[in-house]
């Protein structure tokens, strides 16, 4: 297993931990972002983090059926750990605002189902996915994510995250900012709300 040390490095050194003033998916501003796509755009470096949270997975999840994953950001991450367990894995996409299962993938009843993203903070895109999953009438076994960067104030899902790496980042609403946050330029990297 990777030291939280040597992961933070990796994270560092694939420009995937960011500073700056950053307007999260969830509307919450950050001093930090973590750009998994960066960290993924190196398969033999990322490979290391995918096998520590599949053994994690597999430690804690005794029975899974299919591993579902939000667009955009948790695609690459759901396939690799699919691969690593060797379970079929889906996606959801945004259409008009809301996820759905397109593409002819299907979540059948009954099925034991994780959720595998790249970076919970509220884990707002993780209960709507969720919801897919209810609707199906399968079974949320849990939820698991390379990076959990979220807190108890602003976490919305209440059973246990599996995770590679715990990041302890500030958020703030945008009525609360620190003033040091408030005199740099402001960037929206995720994509919840490209169109």
């Amino acid at each position: 297993m990777l030291s939280h040390k040597k992961s933070l490095n990796i994270l560092r050194k694939t420009n995937a931990l960011l500073d700056g003033h950053f307007v999260l998916s969830s509307g919450l501003h950050s001093p930090q972002y973590i750009q998994c796509a960066k960290l993924l755009s190196f398969p033999h470096i990322a490979n290391k983090i995918c096998i520590s949270l599949a053994k994690k997975i597999k430690k804690n999840f005794k029975n899974i059926d299919l591993i579902l994953s939000p667009a955009m950001g948790g695609i690459i991450i759901g396939y690799e750990i699919g691969k690593l367990l060797k379970k079929e894995t889906i996606f959801c996409e945004r259409v008009k605002g809301k996820f759905l299962l397109r593409r002819g993938f299907i979540i059948k009843k009954n099925m034991k189902v994780i959720i595998v993203e790249d970076v919970i903070t509220t884990g707002k895109s993780s209960l709507e996915c969720a919801k897919l999953i209810d609707k199906s009438k399968a079974k949320l076994v849990g939820f698991a994510t390379i990076i959990d960067r979220s807190n108890k104030k602003n976490l919305r899902i209440k059973k246990k995250i599996i995770s590679h790496i715990k990041i302890e980042v500030p958020t703030y609403s945008k009525k609360n900012l620190p003033n040091y946050l408030k005199l740099k330029p402001i960037s929206s990297p995720g994509s919840r709300f490209i169109k």
